[in-house]
């Protein structure tokens, strides 16, 4: 009968933990990885030589990542522009590629504040704020650090061939 009772008091014991727990990672928004499939493959400045990559994007807050998730085929787009074209000796060493994913994520970093800034134009001018306003606010925008928002891009896959 004792058994019993020990028994049925860890049963209980492991359902509340698990519990707990649930509540604590639901609780948690936490940044998220967000990858741009399909993956960029794109033409270098040489015949025959294409960039392929991986890109996967570091967003914290719930709200953020839907607006990178909506901005996408934008994000996209700038990303295939920057990367197209350039010569193949750009990508030979690992400094040149940390470079190139910092300039990477200035892009997505400006994309996503132009098209931001692009809807609170539309709305600021449905209000009738000034131009002037609108360009000192979104200068202080680029400078102030953002706790939530997009974070950093990363590359899970680098190949030149």
């Amino acid at each position: 009968m004792r058994l019993w009772g020990v028994l049925l008091s860890l049963l209980f014991m492991s359902v509340a933990a698990a519990n707990e727990g649930a509540k604590e990672s639901e609780s948690e928004s936490g940044a998220k990885y967000i990858e741009m499939s399909p993956k960029f493959t794109v033409n270098l400045a040489e015949p025959k030589k294409l960039l392929v990559v991986n890109v996967q994007l570091l967003v914290d807050g719930e709200e953020s990542i839907e607006v990178v998730k909506k901005h996408m085929p934008a994000l996209r787009h700038e990303l295939i522009m920057l990367y197209s074209g350039r010569p193949s000796d750009e990508f030979q060493t690992m400094e040149q590629r940390e470079a190139l994913r910092k300039e990477t994520t200035i892009v997505i970093r400006q994309t996503l504040a132009r098209m931001q800034g692009a809807k609170e134009h539309n709305a600021s001018d449905e209000k009738g704020h000034s131009e002037k306003h609108k360009a000192e606010s979104h200068s202080e925008d680029d400078k102030s650090e953002h706790k939530e928002g997009f974070k950093e891009a990363y590359f899970t896959e680098f190949l030149v061939d």
